[in-house]
């Protein structure tokens, strides 16, 4: 893409994402002092009229839903070299698949979630159209001044209109969130293909795996015990091959999912966070890619008692006792989860078990390490508190490289492990880069040999 600064008065300020066809930019509205998203299409497809159509379809059809739990269109233009761009809400807060990158969420809040896609979807179909890329990365998430969030739809690249369904010749969606009938041209679809969909990203939500083929999905209490028979029951429904089987509409399935959560008990308050990495992000409006990989850790051949973890990029490194090292997610994270500027920084997440993590009252053991170069981490993290621990209070910590603040917890909702809060910064080094750490243990502590092992590039 030509270097550009300014779409009409729309001033850039950061690229977002990049997806097949187009660029999201996060642009700031000069006229009504206001964030946006502007996405624009690429160059190398401006000779296409075909995918020109489709790109200007996706902006009528967002702008034909009209409603807010889909992503709204503000403006359309053209650039000077004749490629078109629309102008979108901007969803400040990540997507489903930036809480994934923290493992499994809550039950009640993986139901209350799906259930307002759902409604996004419900919401699409009453308008007459049929989403068929319904996934992770395209529920966004967006802050409301009172703080309660919104659940937006996005991306409708590959949306059509329920009236011409029916007569679909080409194969469209992503593996394994894709209704068989979609993977079968000249089929036809209805609303339902999008049923299937969102019972695909309420079993990532519930057990931070992507399902597998229609007909060969693994039960999602073998992978996450705690998943009542009627939850999922629900969900298997939608993730019905046969589309007669499935939830007759999104509404349906938004309504069973709701009654489901409204029945479970809120017996494990959590704090401000999720616990661990706290919605460690990827993109915001567009994601480059799919969810991040949990990775299995082979036991340490050295028969040493540590294990040195990094992140892909290898700016963050630590050593855990190895017996915490079995799973690993180092993709790297989102500081707005911490209350800093959004973005995705390098960090990662190592544990005995992450599909446990997010659950504050789970005796787990494991480190969270986030780096961020902008704003004050130490400010946040002494305003984070955790109903249902105990503050045990915070000490003053000091090494050759690093200093800060430990602050501790205990007693988490009847847990009987510690989890331990920290900000550093570098002895003698600039005011950025700065580090949070969490670390959660349930014997022992590891708490200082893990920041004395810390090495930040």
């Amino acid at each position: 893409m030509h270097s550009v600064e300014q779409i009409g008065r729309y001033r850039l300020e950061r690229r977002l994402g990049t997806g097949a066809f187009g660029t999201v930019w996060l642009a700031h509205d000069d006229v009504l002092e206001a964030p946006v998203a502007v996405k624009v299409l690429a160059d190398n497809w401006a000779h296409r009229l075909d995918i020109v159509e489709r790109f200007l379809s996706e902006a009528r059809l967002l702008r034909r839903a009209d409603s807010n739990r889909v992503v709204q269109v503000y403006d359309i233009g053209e650039l000077p070299d004749g490629r078109p761009y629309f102008v979108m809400e901007y969803a400040d807060a990540g997507t489903f698949a930036d809480l994934l990158a923290a493992g499994p969420l809550p039950v009640a809040e993986a139901l209350r979630l799906t259930a307002l896609a759902a409604r996004g979807a419900a919401a699409l179909h009453k308008a007459g159209i049929v989403h068929r890329d319904i996934k992770p990365t395209n529920v966004l998430l967006r802050t409301t001044p009172d703080g309660s969030g919104r659940v937006l739809l996005a991306d409708l690249g590959l949306a059509k209109s329920l009236a011409h369904a029916s007569g679909l010749t080409l194969a469209a969606g992503s593996a394994g969130y894709q209704p068989p009938e979609q993977a079968r041209p000249g089929s036809g679809i209805d609303e339902r293909a999008d049923v299937y969909s969102l019972g695909a990203v309420a079993y990532e939500l519930l057990t931070g795996t992507v399902p597998g083929a229609p007909g060969q999905v693994v039960r999602p209490d073998r992978l996450r015990p705690d998943v009542s028979p009627e939850v999922q029951r629900a969900v298997l429904r939608a993730l019905e091959p046969d589309r007669e089987r499935r939830w007759p509409t999104a509404r349906a399935f938004a309504e069973e999912l709701e009654r489901l959560a409204g029945e479970i008990p809120a017996s494990r308050p959590r704090g401000r966070h999720r616990g661990v990495a706290l919605m460690a992000g990827l993109f915001v409006v567009v994601a480059a890619g799919t969810g991040v990989a949990v990775l299995n850790l082979p036991s340490s051949s050295s028969g040493s008692s540590a294990l040195r973890v990094k992140d892909t990029t290898g700016r963050v490194s630590a050593e855990v006792p190895a017996s915490w090292g079995r799973q690993l997610r180092d993709s790297g994270w989102d500081p707005h989860a911490l209350g800093l500027r959004a973005g995705h920084e390098p960090g990662l997440a190592v544990a005995d078990d992450l599909s446990r993590w997010p659950d504050l009252s789970s005796d787990v053991n494991g480190v969270f390490i986030g780096l961020s170069e902008h704003g004050s981490v130490t400010t946040e993290v002494d305003r984070l508190a955790h109903s249902g621990c105990r503050y045990d209070g915070s000490r003053a910590y000091s090494s050759a490289t690093w200093r800060g603040t430990i602050r501790t917890w205990s007693e988490c909702s009847g847990s009987t492990g510690t989890l331990s809060e920290t900000a550093l910064r570098e002895v003698g080094g600039a005011a950025q880069p700065q580090v949070y750490v969490q670390i959660r243990q349930h014997s022992g502590d590891a708490t200082a040999r893990i920041l004395r092992s810390l090495r930040v590039t």
